[in-house]
């Protein structure tokens, strides 16, 4: 395997971040359509910043959100990957698998191949027993992949870090055991 790549599938690669990851990531983060399931677009800045803990992540841990490249164009289309998340609720500590794509790229099948793949890695190459992941309860094209990789409805629940009557307040919570 090459240095950089932790995972591939047929088409994707899924790999540490790199400089030419910057602008498009930026111009990702920057649609609202798709962060329209996340609090807020972010800035160039915050983007920046969003990439060097990602990074810091997976040199630190071997895992984290991967950079997703399609192997056709080499173009960099989003992230998927695991990681911990930031808040506490009754189902943390754990690892979520999550996943973000460009406009573009949506509705060809990338999201869930790209988290099938990291489903294996984190229960075959991790060794995990537990994955879990959860969006709003608006969100239902994220809610579809995750029926399609196999996660099974845990419930739902409100996300800590929202606030009340937010419209991403209450969201579903999936898991899939190893």
């Amino acid at each position: 395997m090459i240095p950089g790549i932790f995972i591939e599938t047929p088409r994707l690669i899924l790999r540490q971040w790199k400089t030419s990851d910057h602008a498009p990531f930026i111009k990702l983060n920057r649609d609202k359509d798709v962060m329209e399931f996340f609090p807020s677009v972010k800035t160039k800045e915050e983007t920046l910043a969003q990439i060097e803990r990602l990074s810091q992540d997976i040199t630190r841990q071997g895992y984290g959100f991967f950079a997703v490249e399609r192997k056709d164009s080499h173009e960099f289309i989003g992230f998927t990957g695991l990681t911990h998340p930031g808040f506490e609720s009754y189902f943390t500590p754990c690892l979520e698998i999550g996943w973000l794509l460009s406009k573009a790229n949506w509705g060809f099948g990338f999201a869930t191949e790209a988290a099938i793949a990291c489903l294996a890695f984190g229960f075959d190459t991790l060794g995990l027993d537990d994955i879990y992941s959860f969006t709003s309860i608006h969100n239902k094209k994220s809610e579809n992949v995750m029926i399609k990789i196999g996660m099974a409805k845990d419930g739902e629940f409100e996300h800590p870090l929202m606030k009340d009557g937010h419209f991403l307040k209450k969201h579903v919570l999936y898991k899939c055991s190893g």
